[in-house]
């Protein structure tokens, strides 16, 4: 625990000493046009062909495949009850890319829904995938893939890796164009971050490939843009548009802290005031030292931070140097073995009293 927490404290002070401007970024990386999204589908399906390791008797699997064979003009005895346990009841998923057209290939996910142990050299036999609206927009078809390996006795079962679960790589067909917005002239770009500040660069940028005039920033995050509506000057124009440099938001302080590993995470935008906290045998002080030079007429005047440790009469005092931050402070108590709940609840006490300028997040 010591060595990790020697480490995170070493990231933290590299990340904060990277202080500077943010770095240009592309507006595709920044936002996202509206309507150009992919979807997700789902449907029900059967696997057969497994090795007596599908569904029980409890199960609808049997049901399904009697509904299967009528379909398909197969006449079921009456009264008949499939209990094969070479098959299995699957949901079936997959992502519906954007601009997708009828006869490209995406991938497929299944996972069982009842007792099969493993989906291993199954075969999924044709199942319609719909989207939210309800329409069916493809057909996914063929053999499942399943990572890791099962092994098995009489009396002991030894299993590597999820094996009720598996892909079928390009294992569905597209029947239907993917949904997309009317071409009206105009083209929305939703920001990921809202910013006011971002939105006005983004805006500048944008008007110098369209023209003063022809963008309207809706809000901190949806800017809507003119643009041609021939086919090929639209395609050029937003494929410039996504290609400008805009300076992004600054980032907002924060520090997140896992309570179950003990991790502190924080970015360069964190800052301190000037405290002194008592935790158990722990004493932590920040206190700033104005101080003052003077060469012939020029004086100048400047405050130096320092952080101390105190873990009471029979330890040792820790002295940081430097301007105060956080990561000396994380680093001090390190020094100290201070655990992981020591400093979860030293940073929550900072943040209360104010004296941490930062949104505090537990995960």
């Amino acid at each position: 625990m010591k060595k990790r927490f020697t480490f995170l404290a070493l990231l933290t002070v590299l990340f904060c000493g990277m202080a500077g401007p943010a770095a240009a970024m592309r507006l595709k990386d920044l936002a996202q046009i509206a309507g150009q999204r992919p979807n997700q589908l789902i449907g029900y399906g059967v696997i057969v062909g497994l090795d007596g390791t599908g569904d029980g008797a409890q199960s609808t699997t049997g049901q399904s495949l009697m509904t299967m064979l009528t379909s398909l003009g197969v006449s079921v005895p009456p009264g008949l009850n499939l209990q094969s346990r070479n098959a299995a009841a699957v949901m079936v998923t997959a992502e519906l890319p954007a601009f997708s057209r009828p006869g490209n290939l995406i991938d497929v996910t299944v996972s069982s829904m009842s007792s099969a142990r493993s989906l291993r050299g199954g075969t999924l036999l044709m199942t319609p995938l719909k989207a939210a609206n309800g329409q069916v927009y493809a057909q996914a078809q063929g053999t499942v893939l399943v990572p890791g390996a099962e092994a098995a006795s009489a009396r002991a079962r030894v299993t590597m890796n999820q094996q009720s679960a598996g892909r079928i790589p390009e294992g569905a067909l597209v029947e239907r164009n993917a949904p997309e917005l009317e071409d009206n002239g105009e083209v929305e770009f939703n920001f990921k971050v809202a910013d006011y500040g971002q939105m006005q660069r983004a805006q500048n940028a944008v008007e110098r490939i369209v023209g003063q005039g022809n963008s309207t920033s809706v809000d901190a995050r949806t800017l809507v843009v003119k643009i041609p509506k021939d086919p090929a000057q639209r395609t050029m124009t937003i494929a410039s548009l996504m290609d400008l440099d805009v300076e992004p938001a600054k980032e907002v302080a924060k520090v997140v802290i896992n309570a179950r590993t003990g991790s502190v995470v924080l970015n360069q935008s964190v800052q301190l005031s000037p405290f002194a906290v008592t935790h158990g045998n722990l004493t932590i002080r920040v206190h700033a030292t104005t101080l003052s030079a003077s060469r012939g007429r020029v004086r100048s005047i400047r405050t130096a931070d320092s952080v101390s440790v105190d873990p009471g009469p029979a330890g040792r005092l820790v002295q940081v140097d430097q301007g105060a931050s956080l990561p000396q402070v994380v680093r001090a108590l390190n020094m100290l073995g201070a655990t992981p709940q020591d400093l979860m609840a030293i940073l929550q006490a900072m943040k209360a009293a104010g004296a941490l300028h930062a949104e505090l997040e537990v995960i």
